[in-house]
């Protein structure tokens, strides 16, 4: 891979300010809108670019092809109910705090990769990152401003909806053979298959009468942070690498909790900067040991 250029930089800095502003972006969109429609219009505007693409490069569409159940599945697992657990979880809980908590989702792959891969096996520096991690997860769960009885079951949603995104990518391991266009193009149809006759039949979106801002927060979220990140990201990973392209985990949290002060002026208490620091610490040791042999014999 080439060295990175001032411009793979920018672009690495622009996939994360856009995949951060999603969190805010899901806290407007609540205002107006259920979980369930935010998930479903989401992954209905993120599938738009994404398919445009395969269609102008020529790149074939696999959705109902031999392998469909493992679409569905991970359109399922990895879109479905992430989307639906993290705007359920916004509702009650501060953009900034979902953007901490979902930034765990590095420290929660190394132990479900360990337990369910051949390749991804614990060392000591895993072990650092996961308890810097969830250190930094229980110190944010221990301030008693900004979670309370009230609103604790919504941070645990938003905690179990980057789970379901590791198990979602573990599943993509099965499919790992096909291009990265084709899989995003196919999760995205099924996804949006999935929870369109959910979304009708528990939240009734033709009732709503939605505020301007949440409905532009909901298309903004499909096209960009769903759609158009994804595509950035294909860029960077065959410009640079999966290593160079990894380094948005740092930046996401950061953006999260700076884009959540500006534009919803949410409370960032001394926890929120300890808890930040931690997690990234935490990524920053996972990460670091993917050169390092595994001491648990393997």
């Amino acid at each position: 891979m080439k060295t990175p250029t001032l411009k793979d930089y920018i672009l690495l800095s622009t996939l994360s300010l856009i995949w951060a502003s999603a969190f805010f972006n899901i806290k407007i969109a609540t205002y107006s809108y259920g979980p369930i429609t935010i998930a479903f219009l989401r992954i209905f505007f993120g599938a738009i670019p994404v398919i445009l693409l395969c269609v102008y490069q020529k790149i074939k569409i696999e959705a109902f092809s031999k392998d469909w159940k493992w679409f569905a599945a991970i359109g399922f697992l990895n879109l479905v109910v992430p989307f639906f657990l993290i705007a359920y979880g916004v509702q009650k809980v501060q953009s900034n705090l979902a953007a901490i908590l979902m930034s765990s989702t590095p420290i929660s792959a190394t132990i479900l990769a360990h337990m369910y891969t051949d390749k991804e096996k614990i060392n000591i520096f895993k072990i650092i990152g996961i308890l810097l991690g969830f250190s930094g997860i229980l110190y944010l769960f221990s301030d008693n401003l900004l979670i309370t009885k009230d609103n604790i079951f919504s941070a645990l949603m938003i905690l179990l909806g980057s789970t379901f995104y590791v198990i979602g990518g573990i599943l993509t391991l099965k499919i790992s053979h096909k291009k990265n266009e084709n899989v995003t193009a196919s999760i995205l149809i099924w996804g949006t298959i999935i929870i369109f006759p959910i979304s009708i039949f528990f939240e009734q979106p033709w009732n709503l009468t939605p505020r301007l801002d949440s409905t532009l927060s909901l298309i903004y979220l499909g096209i960009f942070p769903t759609g158009i990140a994804w595509l950035l990201r294909f860029m960077i990973l065959k410009n640079n690498g999966l290593v160079f392209q990894s380094q948005v985990a740092y930046l996401i949290p950061i953006f999260g909790v700076i884009l959540g002060y500006i534009f919803l002026q949410e409370i960032v208490t001394s926890k929120v900067i300890f808890a930040l620091i931690a997690v990234v610490l935490g990524i920053y040791f996972v990460k670091k040991s993917t050169t390092i042999k595994s001491f648990w014999g393997t």
